[in-house]
């Protein structure tokens, strides 16, 4: 990978970790502030009813967000055992077949998933408490399905240096 290319993603991963954070701090904040204006001064409650909504799309961005990031750093669910008992270069060429339809998937759900936020935000639905439109909600599917999408196509190369290493590792 060029020196740009590895700049752009180490930006996009601070960018995408930031405002994981970001988002995470955001409900801790407002969950408990919800608790406590309810323990606190519960005649005042509905008046903050709009702290549930803000959270649920703060958690749907923390979720689309963290999927290539997830995918980076390996957290997503691998058949490894069965993986490792194959040949060297049978396992490299799953690990690219994998990829490859990793890649595409991303990519068609990417589609689908703006196909959806679009005909929300057509729709002019908007959220029943905050009164924003629900393609803020949606758009965290598309978003995330190409951050994941970028990831897979960044594995392919990656993977193949990585799993070399790791047979011959296995070999000795």
């Amino acid at each position: 990978m060029s020196r740009s290319a590895r700049s752009f993603v180490e930006l996009l991963r601070r960018i995408e970790r930031g405002l994981i954070a970001a988002l995470m701090i955001l409900m801790a904040l407002a969950y408990a502030f919800n608790v406590a204006v309810r323990e606190l001064a519960a005649t005042q409650a509905s008046r903050f009813a709009w702290i549930e909504e803000l959270c649920l799309f703060s958690l749907a961005w923390v979720v689309f967000l963290g999927l290539g990031l997830a995918l980076e750093r390996g957290r997503h669910i691998a058949m490894t055992s069965l993986l490792e008992r194959f040949a060297p270069r049978l396992r490299r060429a799953v690990k690219l077949a994998v990829d490859l339809a990793g890649t595409l998937f991303s990519l068609y759900i990417a589609k689908l998933a703006l196909d959806i936020t679009l005909f929300v935000v057509r729709s002019g639905q908007s959220s029943p408490t905050l009164d924003v439109s629900m393609g803020w909600l949606y758009a965290a599917m598309p978003v995330g399905f190409v951050l994941l999408a970028l990831r897979y196509v960044l594995e392919l190369p990656a993977a193949q240096g990585r799993l070399a290493a790791r047979a011959a590792a296995l070999e000795h």
